[in-house]
C-alpha cells in the first residue's frame, strides 16, 4: 500500500512545540510506517519522518516570517496532486482545501476532517461527499450533512510520557491562550480553589492575553511558562494535581486532554464538544459547567485513581490505536475502489 500523506504547512511536521494538526499527522505517518506502509509525507522542508518526504516549501508560514500562506499552500497542494497518479490512496489532512481535486485524481482521498474553522467552509465538503471519505476525530465533531466512514480519536505517542503517581501543588492549563480555550476562566477557577497556576500555550489572541491573563500573572499564584516543547510538556502534565480545561466551545478532540490523562493527570473540563467522549466522569476526570463547580471538584481529584486515568488513555488513545483504525479505513476503501 502506497500512501501519500498530505500534512498542513503552518508548522513543521512533527512541529517543535505547538502544532496538532501537524502533530497527529506525524504520529500516523510514523506509525504506518512502522507498520510496512509504504508512506510518503508531503510536508515542509523542516519536518522530520522515518518515510519518505517531499518538502514542497522550505518551512511552515507560522515559523518563518514574510510567507504569505495562501501561495505556499496552492503550491503544496499542488504538488501533492500532481504525484497523486503515484499512489493507492490520499490521506488529505490539510482541510476543506484539496477537496476540489478528488474527483481528478486517480486514487481515492480519505480526509480527516480536524474541525470546522467556520460554518462557510462545510458547503465545500458537503459538494465533494461523494468523491472523498470523509474521517471525524470524535463523534460529537460530526455534521449530519455529510457522510462519514469512522470517527477515529487522535493518537498520543505514550512514549514521550511520564506516568507519575505523585503530583505537584498546582493546576495546569495548557494550550492556545485564546478565549475560547478558557484561559481567564482557568485562572478563576484556580483562585477560588486556592491552588498555583501553571499556564503553557501559544498565544493566539495578543489583546486576550494582556487585558485577561498577564495582570495576573506573578510567578506565584499565576506562572506562565511559554509555548512548550515535548520534554517540558510530560513533565509539567506529569506534575500537575489536576488538568484544566473550561473551554467555551465544542471542541473537535482535545489533544492536551489526552496526553494529560495518558500521565495519569484527571481533568477538570467544561462539558462542551468532544469531552464527554474522552473524559469519563467520576473515574478520569470531571466535567462541569461552571468555574465555581470546577473549583469544588478540584477538592476531589485525590479520588481519582491516577493509573486507572493513564490505563484507559493508554487503550483509547493510543498511537497504535489510531493507526490500526485507519488501516482498517484505508482497506475499507480500497476494497471497494
Amino acid at each position: 500500500m502506497r500512501v501519500a500523506m498530505l500534512a498542513p504547512i503552518a508548522w513543521s511536521t512533527p512541529p517543535a512545540a505547538y502544532g496538532p494538526w501537524e502533530q497527529v499527522t506525524s504520529h500516523l505517518t510514523e506509525g504506518l510506517v512502522q507498520r510496512g506502509i509504504d508512506v510518503t509525507l508531503f510536508a515542509t522542508g523542516s519536518s522530520r519522518t522515518a518515510g519518505k518526504l517531499v518538502a514542497t516549501v522550505p518551512a511552515g508560514y507560522a515559523e518563518r516570517e514574510g510567507q504569505d500562506p495562501k501561495v505556499l499552500e496552492y503550491l503544496h497542494i499542488g504538488q501533492v496532486m500532481q504525484a497523486a497518479a503515484d499512489f493507492d490512496i490520499v490521506h488529505n489532512q490539510f482541510d476543506f482545501m484539496p477537496l476540489g481535486y478528488s474527483p481528478l485524481i486517480s486514487p481515492p482521498m480519505v480526509t480527516t476532517v480536524h474541525g470546522f474553522s467556520s460554518e462557510h467552509i462545510v458547503p465545500v465538503y458537503q459538494k465533494y461527499n461523494d468523491t472523498t471519505d470523509y474521517v471525524s476525530i470524535s463523534n460529537a465533531n460530526r455534521d449530519e450533512r455529510l457522510d462519514y466512514i469512522a470517527t477515529v480519536y487522535n493518537g498520543v505517542d505514550t512514549r514521550q510520557f511520564t506516568f507519575r503517581d505523585r503530583p505537584g501543588h498546582y493546576l495546569l492549563y495548557f494550550g492556545r491562550i485564546h478565549p475560547e480555550k478558557g484561559t481567564a476562566e482557568a485562572i478563576a477557577i484556580a483562585r477560588r480553589a486556592r491552588m498555583p497556576l501553571w499556564i503553557a500555550g501559544l498565544i493566539q489572541d495578543h489583546r486576550y492575553f494582556d487585558e485577561r491573563v498577564a495582570p495576573h500573572i506573578d510567578d506565584e499564584s499565576v506562572r506562565y511558562l511559554g509555548n512548550v516543547g515535548p520534554a517540558d510538556r510530560d513533565r509539567i502534565l506529569g506534575g500537575a494535581h489536576a488538568l484544566l480545561h473550561p473551554i467555551s466551545f465544542d471542541e473537535p478532540f482535545g489533544l492536551s486532554v489526552a496526553e494529560s490523562m495518558v500521565t495519569g493527570t484527571p481533568v477538570i473540563a467544561f462539558d462542551r464538544g468532544s469531552m464527554p467522549e474522552l473524559i469519563d466522569h467520576g473515574r478520569t476526570g470531571y466535567l462541569t459547567d461552571s468555574v465555581e463547580e470546577a473549583a469544588d471538584l478540584v477538592g476531589c481529584i485525590t479520588d481519582l485513581d491516577r493509573f486507572f486515568v493513564a490505563e484507559v488513555a493508554r487503550d483509547r488513545f493510543s498511537v497504535e490505536v489510531m493507526v490500526d483504525n485507519y488501516i482498517d479505513v484505508y482497506q475499507t476503501i480500497l476494497a471497494r475502489a
